[in-house]
């Protein structure tokens, strides 16, 4: 790879980093998969090699490529999340109004390279946004003036959690066996402000602006994979990712504090540990792939704090292949991470700030390629909407519950360069 060839691609890579924006993903915050190719097929990917891109979701698939392979792309995200606040009849309060986020549309980048050292040794290189989530509610007053008898607006509720990786897969290949660890460096930023009442005292209510600014931070894992080819169609792979530990300092211990929640973890936000296993089977145009991750929420700092219990992720795919063009599908489904709580303010922050509740995804996708070295990927993913409620009654709000449907659609497109 030529000097000129690697400024591009820095360059590439700088450029996506500034652009991009808040990620609504579906695995909990995280994205069900990694590059046009993996979402057009339900996110598999630990079996299933999809080149370059498959520098993140399993490493050592990097090994299938013949010599070198760029592609770059991204995701635009249209998450759809509706909340309403339930009063308790006996409270003074009217029905409130269900509200709609205005963050309904993000662009998420993904860049990945993966070259041929030599008949053994792979390397590869990537960037991706793989985690988010978020909520704003902030186009309306968050407290009305005619309180006790008005709206609370959810709270004028603004989060916005942010993580991007950054990773250089090595790969070792031996006939059919290939093996590969994969350095992980991740940023993350978080925000989180709102608005609460002090007083309900007419005619003009007291209220209190909650937030600490931004919070960033830079954390350090890896990612462990391995596959075997038996040579007769069927790839099977396997993957560990280690957790990445952050500290968005000051942001979640004020943001919680005035709904009395104790935080152990302080303000550690920790992405969680994966374990992963795939298979995979070609039989002439057809293939068809199958991938189950876990994700171990409870055992993350923060996530724990917030009751998260972990995900079991179930993943299927299928790709038809003819000439220079191939057609994917895929489905999705992962049981939500948020649940609901002995603790009504958890309960409250959860689905008014990161209602992580997406269960299913239907995938469709495709391929076309121009020429031996030029190649497009196209794809389309639908989540239709989950409805969760939560019980908030003993928050003494006047409230009686929290009801939040979420649901989403996304497109992704990706191009690819063979040299």
């Amino acid at each position: 790879m030529n000097v000129k060839t690697t400024k591009t691609i820095a360059k590439v890579i700088t450029l996506s980093l500034i652009t991009s924006t808040m990620i609504h993903a579906t695995n909990g915050d995280a994205l069900i998969g990694v590059g046009a190719k993996a979402r057009g097929m339900g996110g598999v990917g630990i079996a299933m090699s999809h080149g370059a891109e498959s520098t993140l979701s399993n490493p050592a698939l990097i090994t299938t490529v013949e010599s070198s392979e760029v592609s770059f792309g991204g995701t635009i995200f249209m998450p759809d999340i509706k909340t309403q606040l339930n009063t308790n009849p006996m409270a003074p309060l009217p029905p409130q109004k269900k509200m709609t986020s205005d963050a309904d549309m993000n662009m998420i980048p993904e860049v990945s390279l993966a070259m041929k050292i030599n008949e053994n040794v792979y390397m590869g290189i990537g960037m991706w946004g793989t985690a988010g989530m978020g909520t704003d509610y902030s186009q309306e007053s968050s407290i009305s003036n005619t309180l006790p008898f008005g709206q609370f607006s959810n709270f004028d509720m603004v989060t916005n959690l942010q993580l991007m990786q950054f990773a250089v897969p090595v790969a070792y290949k031996t006939e059919g066996f290939s093996i590969a660890i994969a350095p992980i460096v991740q940023y993350g930023n978080l925000d989180i402000n709102y608005a609460m009442p002090t007083g309900m005292a007419p005619p003009m209510p007291m209220t209190a602006s909650f937030g600490a600014g931004l919070a960033q931070d830079f954390g350090f894992g890896y990612s462990l994979g391995t596959t075997y080819d038996f040579s007769n169609g069927l790839v099977l792979g396997a993957v560990y990712k280690s957790k990445i530990d952050m500290e968005y300092t000051n942001q979640l211990s004020t943001a919680t504090q005035p709904f009395g929640i104790v935080l152990p973890d302080g303000d550690h936000l920790e992405q969680p540990a994966e374990i992963g296993v795939g298979i995979a089977y070609t039989m002439d145009q057809h293939t068809f792939a199958f991938d189950y991750r876990n994700i171990k929420w409870s055992d993350a700092k923060g996530y724990q704090d917030f009751g998260w219990e972990d995900s079991d992720v179930y993943a299927f795919g299928y790709q038809y292949t003819q000439d220079n063009w191939a057609l994917r599908a895929g489905y999705n489904r992962a049981s939500s991470a948020v649940v609901e709580t002995m603790n009504p303010a958890i309960n409250m922050f959860n689905l008014l700030g990161f209602p992580a509740t997406e269960e299913q995804h239907y995938t469709v996708g495709g391929t076309y390629a121009m020429n031996e070295q030029f190649s497009v990927d196209l794809a389309y993913v639908y989540a239709p909407e989950n409805t969760e409620t939560f019980d908030v009654s003993q928050l003494p709000m006047g409230l009686d519950s929290v009801t939040t449907g979420h649901r989403e659609d996304s497109i992704s497109f990706q191009l690819n360069y063979t040299f």
